[in-house]
Order: C-alpha cells, then sequence, then structure tokens
C-alpha cells in the first residue's frame, strides 16, 4: 500500500463467508501441510480470495494473490517492512544468490520457531506458481490451436454431457506437468519402450530417510526435518543422481537397455522414486538363483557385513513394540500404527 493517500480513508474488506466453519482455518497444530486444489469453475470462484480495499466514494480496489503487495498484508512476519512478495515478473537471472539466502535467513530469524508458518507459505506460493500458469493457458487457447479439440465429438468423449458446456472447455497442453495430456504422453512413452526392448525386469524403490547426515547437519537450532522441505529435496535429488550413476554408468546391477522413473512425494512430504529397468540380453533375469543375487529378504550376517546389518535393523524391521517398548514410534499418542 505504499504510496497510496489518505489512508484513513480506505477500509479492508476479508473475503470470508460466514456460512462456512471457521474454525477450519484456525492455525494448525499438525506438521503435515496440503492443500486442496479446486479445479471446477463454479468452485473456483466461491472460493476465490483476494483484498478488497474500498474508498469513502466506495469504489473497489481488489488486491489478487498474484499482486507483489499481496503477500506482506497475507504474511507480515515473513515481510516485515512491507516489501514486495511474490509476483508473475519475478526476474530468472539478475537475482544474487546471497540475497536470496540472507533474506531466508533474516526470515527465518523473524519467525523464531513457528517453521509451520513458512511450510503453508511454501505451499501457498507453489499454488500461486501453477495457477499462473493454468491462467496463462486459459488466456491463450488459439496459440496451443485448442480449436483443434473442441469439436462436439471430443466434448462427449470427454464425458461433458451438458449442452451449454459443449464446446466450451479449456485445453491444457501437454507442456503442462501434470495434466491429462502429460500423463497419457508419459504412459504412451513407456509402453513404446515396452513393445520394444521387452518387460520391465527390475522394480526398484528409493526412500528419502530425513535423518541422513546430510540433512541432520545442515539443520538449525530448533530445527526438525520436516521444517526444511528445501534441504529434504536437495540432498534427495544429489542422491538419486549417483544412484542413476550407479545404474547406468557402473552397471550394479548389469547393462540397463532402457528405463522409466518417477518421483512421489509421501503424506509427510518425503520424496521417493519408483525405477523400471529393462536389462540387455545377457543381463535379463530368468531364473531364481539370478535374482537371489540380487535381492535378500533375510538378515545380512552380523559378523561380516556388521554395517550393512546395522542398516537393515534400524530402517527395515519394526519393534519391538507394546510392553516390550513402549517408547517405540508407533506407541506414542496422535501416531498412526
Amino acid at each position: 500500500l505504499g504510496g497510496v493517500d489518505d489512508l484513513e480513508e480506505y477500509r479492508i474488506e476479508l473475503n470470508t463467508d460466514m456460512r462456512l466453519d471457521q474454525r477450519r482455518y484456525n492455525v494448525p497444530i499438525s506438521s503435515e501441510v496440503a492443500a486442496i486444489w479446486v479445479e471446477d469453475s463454479e468452485l473456483c470462484k466461491y472460493f476465490e480470495r483476494s483484498i478488497v480495499l474500498f474508498g469513502n466514494d466506495n469504489k473497489r480496489y481488489s488486491t489478487q494473490p498474484y499482486y507483489g503487495c499481496y503477500d506482506p498484508l497475507s504474511y507480515p512476519l515473513f515481510f516485515p517492512r512491507g516489501e514486495i512478495g511474490w509476483h508473475p515478473e519475478i526476474p530468472k537471472k539478475g537475482v544474487s544468490l546471497n540475497e536470496m539466502l540472507q533474506s531466508r535467513r533474516s526470515g527465518r530469524q523473524s519467525l523464531g520457531n513457528s517453521y509451520n508458518e513458512n511450510n503453508i507459505y511454501v505451499v501457498d506460493m507453489y499454488i500461486k506458481v501453477e495457477s499462473s500458469r493454468l491462467d496463462y493457458i486459459k488466456k491463450h487457447q488459439e496459440q496451443i490451436r485448442a480449436d483443434l479439440y473442441q469439436g462436439v465429438v471430443d466434448s462427449l468423449q470427454a464425458g461433458e454431457n451438458r449442452a451449454d458446456e459443449v464446446g466450451k472447455r479449456t485445453i491444457v497442453p501437454s507442456s503442462f506437468i501434470g495434466g491429462r495430456r502429460d500423463r497419457r504422453r508419459r504412459y504412451l512413452d513407456a509402453m513404446a519402450l515396452v513393445q520394444k526392448y521387452g518387460k520391465p525386469n527390475i522394480f526398484l524403490t528409493m526412500t528419502c530417510n530425513p535423518n541422513w547426515d546430510e540433512i541432520i547437519s545442515e539443520l538449525e537450532p530448533g530445527q526438525t526435518p520436516r521444517d526444511r522441505p528445501d534441504l529434504i529435496v536437495r540432498v534427495f535429488r544429489a542422491k538419486l543422481e549417483d544412484l542413476k550413476i550407479q545404474l547406468f554408468k557402473r552397471h550394479i546391477f548389469g547393462k540397463v537397455a532402457t528405463y522409466v522413473y518417477v518421483v512421489e512425494f509421501q503424506k509427510r512430504g518425503l520424496p521417493h522414486a519408483h525405477f523400471l529397468l529393462i536389462m540387455e540380453g545377457r543381463y535379463k533375469l530368468t531364473c531364481p538363483e539370478q535374482y537371489d543375487c540380487l535381492i535378500s529378504a533375510e538378515l545380512p550376517d552380523k559378523s561380516k557385513y556388521p554395517e550393512l546389518y546395522k542398516m537393515v535393523v534400524k530402517h527395515m524391521m519394526h519393534g519391538p513394540c507394546g510392553v516390550l517398548n513402549p517408547k517405540n514410534v508407533c506407541m506414542q499418542k496422535g501416531s498412526w500404527a
């Protein structure tokens, strides 16, 4: 609101609906932060948020979430001096990394231990970025040649049976990551690989351990791994790239003909990756003995492999719990068994 004269003549209107249970929007006590993505056009308008200013002449001034001045009003602790927040015109070049890091440090210091609010802010910024992409697609349907998909037959095949909506669908191109056409393109690419190279031989999963030394050593006093999603994904990606080197350059399982993989996030926010590996002819697994060389479902020999034994017992086994260990994680109040 910098530069606005006669502020005493303005009032702020909060975009709330008294018919909703406002207790749902209290400060969360859980460490898990999620967002609900509303796709229906009518629901989007119903839950649309903005900050509205009215002058004495009742002239309306709307501050939309993608305006730079919205974040200082919504997150005053992050912007104590009223700095401009996120907006679509943020430059991708010419921004000093040291300035960004210093800004993050000052923001965390001003928040103290309120890291849950930090996570909510990160989720909110991600929604703004994705929403701006979708808005661009919606307003530039001609550039993506949406007319090719607007026929009556296409609408009926998509399940649209309302006459007033036929031919009015917004087309999301395959370049939008996570969209229907993007998923279909990836699926067809994967099926083409199977058609050419044969069925996958190895299904490999890599999970993130929040207690990795690379994560724990970088935490600030009072922080836990869940307070630093940025640190978790950076460390996970570094280890994921190292795993790809082990698989595809050092051939720890043999030479890989082709592969596909996907990175997903668990409910607690921890990333994990799923690989499907199709091996070259002489390295394909065809008998139980070959599988036994790669997979073990028993405890390693403690005397021969003490480090491996320690890792398996720590990460792959549950318990004891109950009366034998009432302090186990699964026995704590509010935890999932």
